[in-house]
């Protein structure tokens, strides 16, 4: 990646952007376009990244006014200076390109020196402005930081003596912002302005500061307060103000009169019926009102020595229902409106959140700057790639693109751009014919409204299409996540997302099946799976006669101590392919581990037929040099019963008691006396099973 600053030369003629790229190119990184269009497209996929734009007037498709026009709508021209090259001398083009945000004029035929002093003073005057806007930025994000960390401190000093959750104090300043920021949206009645909800927030630290004074065996109290337990617990609301009050200096301050407030009336009620001083209905201030209703939801969801903690649809319920005391009608009403987010906020990561609602007060501060909003651009473009990067890391190498709406531009990954046919960046893709080509206009309309009807808290939506890739049209899956502004009320800003081909996943998802259900070297089902399909048709067909083998080749160390074990698996596939071509179609093959084969098959009337006609077909012959040989114990649900361990069970049983005497057949287990008792083929009756075998089996399964 280059250190060099960026510079961007739009200009129809490639003489041109040669002779200004020979000039520049050893100080700084060259871009090119030959039009205004691919020069929008360029400033749309770079952002910030260009340090200057050298822009030419007359050009096809869209001239250097046209950009200059945009760039002023999308406001860019106060991110990117751009210096106007042209061989026009008319008054009237170089006073209508300075009004239009040009910063200086450079005349074709071009002089080396004078280029080169005009394009280093033009950036170095605008990276002086861009380091005061950061050097504020970074002030003001000081600021945020330090308060933030000074609410959890105090938080840990308030709540050292007492028995609830250190993060209390964190919640309650979470929950009234988030309350306070709802009820500016519903109404202007309290006329609330960002730096009233950022005091408010802010003092709410303070208003459990009274319970200092509260003796600990009343504060940790596990159970119910007597009368007079209560009434001085009580106490702590008018001690925290007066501590307020008695402040040597400050009195004046907006932070310490909101905190007196929250303070003293935080346990009032609208009713009338709360204390200290019986305040009732707007009487009491709004944020008090806001801060008693957040503790209370808080006191509910946490776990306290006294009770356990709530569920949060349960503390709703119970607010809503009058079971805690009385609320403000409209407090009340933003607690369903913002229900949800509180759940969000006060989930997961609160450190990780906790900075992007700084970064969001950063945002706002810097709105206040008009000189500075270059800097809150760069801020939001920040916050947007974050955002952009973290959803794109969760997903594969599929048509992966990014659509803004203000302005109206469509980025497209490098794969998913030589994919379907389309440059890497268009502007205004509904005005373009080869995008529109792709999907059809109304799942291109059903999508945006899809997306428009997101919410933050809600941004991800699913919609399946067909695009028309390379002349075919082919089924789509799109899943896209809407971005949303920081601004209060969110402002739907665009989305990013990716496409992919439903036919080609559903594929994937074959292959991952396949793996997950089939053994890697032979193609046969697994142990497990196998297992999970005899028990199904055990379970679907109960009146079937089944019996269940397993096999065993003879003498397979043999072949990987003489020939290797590249041959003892090709020996492996060879016994598979026979097996394969031993059963009937709903019969069930799978390899056990090793050497070992499983078969489970359904028989008609006689099972003895079926067995020997598979084993035979199995057994015997040779895979190059290495003769092929199994042994094989047979357990039939007639003898055993119908659950499928059991049948494992004796057949790896019967199978043991082959291996023990002599190898090369397959013999039956019988039910009587846990003993085989019956041979087939030129195998004598052997009487007695040790059970073996099954030891054997569960040992090597544990």
């Amino acid at each position: 990646m280059t250190d060099k600053q960026r510079i961007l030369i739009v200009d129809d003629s490639e003489m041109n952007r040669s002779i200004l790229a020979g000039m520049l190119e050893e100080e700084y990184d060259i871009l090119e376009a030959e039009n205004g269009s691919e020069g929008m497209a360029m400033l749309q996929k770079h952002g910030t990244g260009i340090s200057l734009v050298l822009l030419d007037i007359v050009m096809p498709v869209m001239d250097g006014f046209g950009v200059l026009n945009a760039m002023n709508k999308y406001h860019w021209i106060e991110d990117i200076p751009v210096i106007m090259i042209s061989a026009e001398r008319g008054s009237g083009h170089i006073e209508r390109a300075f009004e239009l945000g040009v910063i200086d004029f450079i005349s074709r035929p071009f002089d080396s020196r004078i280029v080169h002093r005009r394009v280093v003073n033009t950036i170095l005057l605008y990276a002086k402005q861009k380091k005061l806007a950061g050097m504020v930025a970074e002030q003001i994000f000081e600021k945020e930081h330090n308060s933030s960390l000074m609410i959890d401190i105090l938080s840990h000093i308030v709540e050292f003596r007492n028995g609830e959750s250190g993060l209390h104090v964190r919640h309650v300043h979470t929950l009234t912002e988030i309350m306070l920021r709802t009820l500016t949206q519903k109404t202007d009645r309290y006329r609330l302005s960002e730096a009233d909800i950022s005091i408010i927030s802010t003092a709410s630290a303070l208003h459990d500061i009274g319970k200092i004074a509260i003796p600990e065996e009343i504060l940790n109290k596990p159970g119910r307060f007597t009368p007079e337990e209560f009434e001085i617990m009580k106490t702590h609301s008018m001690v925290g103000a007066e501590m307020l009050k008695d402040l040597p200096a400050y009195q004046e301050e907006p932070l310490v009169r909101a905190a007196y407030e929250i303070c003293r009336w935080h346990h009032e009620r609208w009713d009338g019926r709360g204390y200290p001083d019986g305040l009732r209905e707007d009487e009491i201030p709004i944020s008090a009102q806001i801060v008693a209703l957040a503790d209370v939801y808080d006191a509910l969801t946490s776990e306290r020595v006294y009770k356990p903690a709530f569920t949060h649809e349960q503390a709703v319920d119970m607010i809503l229902n009058g079971k805690c005391g009385t609320f403000n009608p409209m407090v009340m009403d933003c607690l369903r409106d913002c229900a949800d987010q509180i759940v969000e906020e006060l989930s997961g990561d609160s450190l990780q959140r906790r900075s992007q609602r700084e970064m969001q007060n950063v945002a706002r501060e810097l709105h206040k700057h008009k000189e500075l909003t270059a800097s809150e651009r760069t801020l939001e473009l920040l916050e947007h790639e974050r955002m952009k990067y973290s959803f794109f890391a969760s997903l594969t190498e599929e048509i992966q693109f990014e659509y803004t709406l203000n302005p109206p531009s469509l980025l497209l990954s490098t794969w998913g751009a030589e994919k379907l046919g389309l440059p890497e960046a268009l502007m205004d893709p509904y005005q373009d014919e080869l995008a529109n080509a792709i999907i059809l206009v109304r799942d291109r309309d059903n999508l945006a409204d899809a997306l428009h009807s997101t919410t933050p808290g809600n941004p991800v939506v699913q919609y399946d299409c067909k695009l028309n890739v390379g002349g075919e049209e082919r089924w789509h899956r799109i899943i896209a996540r809407a971005s949303w502004s920081s601004e209060e009320p969110p402002r739907y800003c665009g989305c990013i997302g990716k496409a992919m081909d439903i036919h080609s996943s559903r594929l994937h998802l074959e292959q991952l099946e396949q793996q997950a259900s089939h053994d890697g070297l032979t193609g046969l089902l697994n142990q497990a799976y196998a297992k999970k399909r005899v028990r199904q048709r055990l379970e679907d067909r109960p009146g079937g006669r089944y019996a269940l083998a397993i096999l065993d080749l003879d003498n397979f160390k043999q072949a990987n101590d003489t020939y290797g074990h590249m041959f003892g698996d090709q020996v492996l596939k060879f016994v598979a392919d026979r097996l394969r071509h031993s059963i009937r179609g709903g019969d069930i093959a799978a390899r056990v581990g090793g050497d070992e084969f499983l078969i489970f098959l359904e028989y008609k009337t006689d099972l003895e037929s079926t067995i020997k006609g598979v084993y035979e077909r199995l057994s015997g012959g040779c895979y190059e040099k290495f003769p092929i040989s199994a042994s094989m114990g047979v357990a039939s649900a007639e003898a055993v019963g119908t659950d499928y361990d059991a049948l494992f069970r004796c057949a790896d049983q019967a199978l043991y008691m082959v291996k023990k005497h002599g190898k090369g057949h397959y013999r039956y287990y019988h039910e009587e006396n846990d003993q085989m008792d019956r041979a087939i083929s030129a195998v004598s009756p052997i009487d007695g099973a040790d059970g073996a075998g099954a030891a054997r089996r569960e040992e090597a399964d544990t």
